[in-house]
């Protein structure tokens, strides 16, 4: 795990370039390195923060060079499959002097060029020189694990893992992109491939891109849709043979992700996912695998007495830490400066919270992200799944409540149902797919241009309203929220989070599973609890999801009421120029009324706004 960036254009110094790269100090505090050379007649510097994983010798520095420097690299993740492809490249005439992954990777580069990308296995964003014919590769795994961001103004192109590489270089001119404020607002995150400045750009996942010093081309290697319909062609319609096919993939992906030169441990919350990725790797390394977790004192919130539970089934080595509400609204001002541009899912606080814990016993920990998403694990897919069934039922809901016996056929409903059936003029399907509070925030804007959608759900061809859900969370709140919220977390403190359930074998085979074996019976994520309870008791298991919840309202209202008011003066407000003042206070009044959907949600991602926008752009 590093932190890259580079530049092809006006000339940067030596020391600029430093600069640049030790911005991402935190991503790789064990070595660095720099190169500059001439590049189609304009200046180019590449350079590189280590986080030594994988031959912590001298052997992994990086900028990396191969064949007589006729390929150089600078490599950000992890090549699961790195061991097989340096065996078949050996047999193709090729030599390593390393047992680093990055060295397999320009040998595969110098053996199949840009398609090397398709025989990769792992998260990665890198950038490739090939002085052969003259140009430069960037490309980033397929689902968006590591972050790859790129500015180009028509002559100068840079770019870096994290945005404050690319606002370092002394060429980078900062303008705010004000078309995505409202999307922001919406959704907490600015989805690809763009970002919070003009001209500055996320390369997408599942993409490479070539750029031969005057001309970026873009291409997709890998699509999320075109392997769910070959998935759904594919489909293993048998029980028994789905969850020994997913049970063997996923324990090969876990054990492909314990392997380092560093101690790794894992994430354990108590739920279903995180609990089976520990149960499995566990398993793998023979117990005593290393787990943490963080517990709050308000019972709603807090899981750590299920892990706690489950750590001493499993026996591992386990650490918990119980934190305050102080110790997380400590964390906000971090917020601006390790996300770099606005990011509003309050869960990336108990994130960091709970990596700075594991980092203090381990560099590489495994997570359960992703499960929710390939197998049917949120509450909106409950709600999703009864608005379908109503939709098909027409006027069934009305006559339900208006019927004498009503109330008795109700009780035999589940609440997510009962919940449709009383708001049902509000529970159209756009909302339930779209759920965003666009009418308000286009008020609090002085320029609303109307587009907030990243992805309609009429652009994904599904019949079935749960899979259409799930495909518009994989293609955006999955990499541009919680793989986003994962990797700078983790980073922060210069830890590895590994993701076993987005090993590309993992995702494929889920879309060979029916639905029916997702979401069997009103049960979520059916599958995956099945192969769980093959490594700890059914009971153990069955309870709520909780997750990582912080009291949005509550901590707006009292504690940072004061934070709030200081970012909302009128005449920084105007000065600004984004946001009418009116409506702000509107929105203030709301939150210190009641926590009525969605407006503490709007004011935490205005105020994380504000403060990103001091941090950056201005001082109060």
């Amino acid at each position: 795990m590093c932190g890259i960036c580079g530049y092809i254009g006006n000339q940067i110094s030596e020391n600029q370039l430093i600069e640049m790269n030790n911005t991402m100090y935190h991503r790789g505090p064990n070595d660095a390195g720099i190169w500059q050379t001439k590049f189609c007649g304009k200046s180019m510097g590449l350079a590189q923060r280590r986080l030594a994983i994988l031959d912590l010798s001298e052997l992994g520095h990086q900028p990396m060079h191969y064949n007589n420097g006729d390929f150089v690299i600078v490599f950000n993740g992890e090549i699961y499959n790195y061991k097989l492809l340096r065996e078949e490249l050996r047999k193709q005439g090729h030599h390593f002097v390393s047992d680093c992954d990055t060295e397999v990777i320009l040998a595969a580069y110098a053996q199949w060029g840009e398609q090397a990308v398709y025989r990769l296995e792992g998260m990665f964003a890198y950038a490739i020189y090939d002085r052969k014919r003259n140009r430069v590769i960037l490309a980033r795994d397929r689902i968006g694990k590591k972050p790859l961001y790129y500015y180009w103004d028509g002559f100068n192109f840079i770019f870096g893992s994290e945005l404050k590489a690319i606002v370092k270089s002394p060429w980078f001119q900062k303008e705010i992109n004000t078309e995505v404020i409202e999307k922001y607002l919406c959704y907490q995150y600015i989805n690809e491939p763009d970002t919070i400045y003009k001209n500055t750009f996320k390369l997408p996942a599942a993409h490479y891109m070539i750029f031969d010093g005057e001309n970026i081309e873009i291409q997709k290697y890998w699509d999320l849709f075109e392997k769910f319909t070959e998935g759904k062609e594919q489909q293993i319609l048998d029980y028994e043979e789905c969850k020994k096919e997913l049970k063997k993939t996923i324990y090969k992906s876990v054990e492909d992700r314990l392997v380092a030169d560093v101690p790794v441990g894992t994430f354990l919350s108590g739920g279903i996912d995180s609990t089976l990725v520990t149960a499995v790797a566990n398993d793998i390394i023979g117990g005593s695998v290393k787990t943490f977790t963080i517990g709050f004192d308000e019972k709603e919130r807090n899981e750590a007495t299920f892990a706690e539970e489950t750590a001493k089934y499993l026996r591992t080595e386990h650490t918990e830490l119980y934190v305050t509400e102080k110790d997380m609204l400590d964390m906000i001002q971090d917020v601006c400066v390790y996300f770099d541009e606005p990011f509003a899912d309050p869960s990336e606080i108990p994130t960091m919270l709970v990596s700075k814990l594991a980092k203090e016993k381990v560099t590489v920990a495994l997570s359960g992200d992703g499960g929710d998403e390939f197998f049917c694990g949120y509450s909106m897919y409950d709600f999703v799944y009864y608005a379908q069934k109503l939709d098909l039922l027409a006027g069934v809901g009305n006559r339900i409540l208006n019927n004498k016996s009503g109330n008795k056929i109700k009780r035999k409903l589940p609440q997510e149902a009962v919940a449709l059936l009383e708001n049902r003029e509000k529970t159209t399907k756009v909302q339930l797919f779209e759920d965003l509070p666009e009418k308000f925030v286009a008020r609090m804007l002085k320029k609303s241009n109307g587009q907030i959608k990243y992805l309609r759900e009429s652009e994904i061809n599904v019949h079935n309203w749960q899979e259409k859900r799930m495909l518009l969370d994989m293609y955006t709140y999955l990499p541009e929220d919680v793989l986003t919220k994962a990797d700078r977390a983790s980073m922060k403190y210069s830890l590895e989070m590994r993701c076993p359930l987005l090993d590309q074998r993992v995702m494929e085979c889920s879309f060979r599973i029916p639905h029916k074996y997702k979401y069997h019976s009103g049960s979520k994520k059916y599958i995956l609890k099945d192969i769980l309870y093959d490594y700890v008791p059914k009971e153990m298991m069955n309870r709520p999801k909780k997750g990582f919840g912080v009291p949005l309202g509550k901590w707006l209202r009292i504690y940072l009421k004061e934070e709030v008011a200081r970012v909302s003066q009128k005449s920084f407000i105007e000065e600004q120029g984004f946001f009418n003042y009116d409506v702000v206070q509107e929105l203030i009044s709301k939150v210190e009324k009641s926590d009525k959907k969605p407006y503490p949600k709007i004011l935490w991602a205005y105020y994380i706004f504000q403060l990103w926008y001091m941090k950056y752009c201005s001082q109060i």
